[in-house]
């Protein structure tokens, strides 16, 4: 017996120590941590059990047979985040450059598996070279055993990704399929294909970091959904992520105490909208002034930064926020702010998450690269996502609201439950300049009576009022009441039942 105990912790500490003290200390230098590092920061102590830490991968081409290590370049398993169950992935880039073997994959579809099973969230920590060259079509396979699983598990739950090396090729659809991508500044790098054969075939000279970098996704093409300045932020900062999200979509949002008091009044709030109509202002201060503690986690905040996403709570409660900026192109809705906004409220309802809105939008973005890109097509994304969710949605309109971004923005049309507007709210068709102008074109050229005309359609149409009296205002509130106004709503709403009419799926204008 004590011949297979010491044969065990050998071979556990083979497993443990990877690819070895070189490699290990190849990786250290690159400021990056080993794979079972990241998940001892990532899970609470002593939580983490391992699962198949003796796997090895079956390939005997080019003499591969002789170069095995247990666990083959992945440590899966499970543990708890706050005391909260997870399934965790990571791959270890000092074994096989954490290429994607069979077993590799096998052992990630197990974790996945078993996640759908119990409810629990699913974290990977993506870490790899790619495909392994070695096994072919197996390999291609295991990658599309992986896929399968993410777009199962899609809203059954969360799924989240984060790119602490390099993910290229194939690689890359899988973090793509799950809810959200966080990426390492420097150490991290997504692409389909690299540069050296983007230079082959389009001769454009780029590197690892302009062509996929954390820089890259997270301001430019939006692929991921933050950037963290290294390893131990990254796990710091997922520790706090999931805080924010429910297990599974059977359960409600987590819940967690807080001292905030709900009926908090915020005075400075009164001031906060400029009397100058076209002067801007920060909705992040609202955001961070309503919700608890003033903690909020927003998410893609350099990409499409018109729209701001993210998650706060609300009497302990999570919450979605979804919100105009006034500060980035005068707030408008366009192609990017549109899919960007769209993807996150389609979480929120899948994941019972409530839904806040604070809307300050002139319209949609005009412009022949707008229309030649498709706003129509990708504007209603946004308008599907809000009409299709069923969870309580909860709507402040702080100043305008004009056109058809009006409608989108979570109004009372798309069934949104309280919707609600400050004294400063213009609700219209349009601005009341653009409206006098169109109206009254015979007087075009009198300033003074245009001046007049556009004094009169502001006082009659552009205010909450005019909305009010017809129902699709509820309630016109005093800023400074909107956190008290906010958490009475939720609470009123929390049992709230809603069902769409039975069908396979919609047809979102993907």
């Amino acid at each position: 017996m004590h011949d297979i105990i010491r044969k065990l912790e050998e071979m556990r500490e083979r497993a443990r120590l990877g690819g070895g003290k070189r490699r290990i200390d190849a990786q250290h230098a690159k400021g990056k941590l080993t794979a079972r590092e990241r998940i001892d920061l990532l899970l609470d102590e002593k939580s983490f059990e391992e699962w198949d830490m003796f796997v090895e991968h079956r390939c005997t081409d080019f003499a591969m047979q002789k170069q095995t290590v247990p666990g083959d370049g992945v440590v899966t398993g499970y543990g708890t985040i706050n005391g909260r169950l997870v399934f965790v992935f990571s791959q270890d880039f000092t074994v096989f450059g954490g290429s994607l073997s069979e077993s590799h994959a096998e052992k990630i579809c197990k974790i996945m598996d078993q996640a759908m099973k119990v409810g629990a969230p699913v974290i990977g920590l993506n870490d790899s070279g790619g495909a392994r060259i070695q096994e072919g079509v197996a390999s291609l396979a295991g990658y599309a055993e992986v896929f399968q699983r993410n777009v199962l598990a899609s809203g059954v739950v969360p799924q989240i990704s984060t790119v602490m090396g390099p993910c290229a090729g194939g690689a890359v659809y899988s973090p793509a399929m799950t809810d959200f991508i966080f990426m390492v500044k420097d150490t991290s790098y997504m692409f389909v294909t690299g540069p050296d054969v983007v230079k082959t075939v389009t001769h454009e000279d780029v590197s690892h970091e302009e062509l996929g970098g954390a820089a890259t996704h997270t301001t430019r093409s939006g692929v991921a959904d933050g950037a963290f300045e290294n390893d131990l932020d990254a796990m710091l900062q997922l520790r706090r992520f999931i805080d924010f999200l429910p297990a599974n979509n059977r359960e409600g949002p987590p819940r967690r105490p807080t001292s905030d008091d709900a009926g908090r009044v915020e005075d400075s709030l009164d001031t906060l909208v400029p009397d100058n109509p076209n002067r801007p202002y920060d909705m992040k201060e609202l955001i961070e002034k309503v919700v608890d503690e003033g903690d909020f986690f927003e998410l893609q905040p350099e990409f499409a930064a018109n729209i701001i996403i993210g998650f706060g709570r609300m009497e302990g409660s999570t919450i979605g926020i979804v919100a105009n900026q006034p500060m980035v192109l005068a707030g408008c809705l366009d192609i990017d702010s549109s899919v960007k906004a769209a993807r996150f409220v389609r979480f929120c309802d899948c994941f019972n998450i409530p839904i806040v809105t604070f809307v300050d939008v002139p319209g949609f973005l005009p412009g022949t690269a707008q229309e030649y890109g498709g706003i129509i097509r990708h504007g209603t994304k946004l308008l599907y996502a809000f009409a299709e969710a069923t969870v309580p949605k909860v709507t402040v309109i702080t100043r305008k609201a004009y056109g058809g971004a009006y409608d989108v923005m979570s109004s009372k049309h798309l069934r949104g439950d309280v919707n609600l507007a400050w004294p400063s709210a213009e609700i219209a068709v349009m601005g009341p300049s653009g409206a006098v102008e169109i109206i009254f074109r015979q007087e075009a050229g009198n300033k003074k009576k245009i001046a007049k005309r556009t004094k009169e359609y502001r006082e009659r149409f552009a205010s909450p009022f005019i909305a009010g009296h017809r129902g699709f205002i509820d309630d016109v509130i005093m800023p400074h009441n909107t956190r008290r106004r906010l958490c009475r709503s939720l609470k009123m709403l929390a049992g709230k039942k809603l069902d769409n009419p039975w069908k396979k799926h919609g047809n979102i204008p993907l």
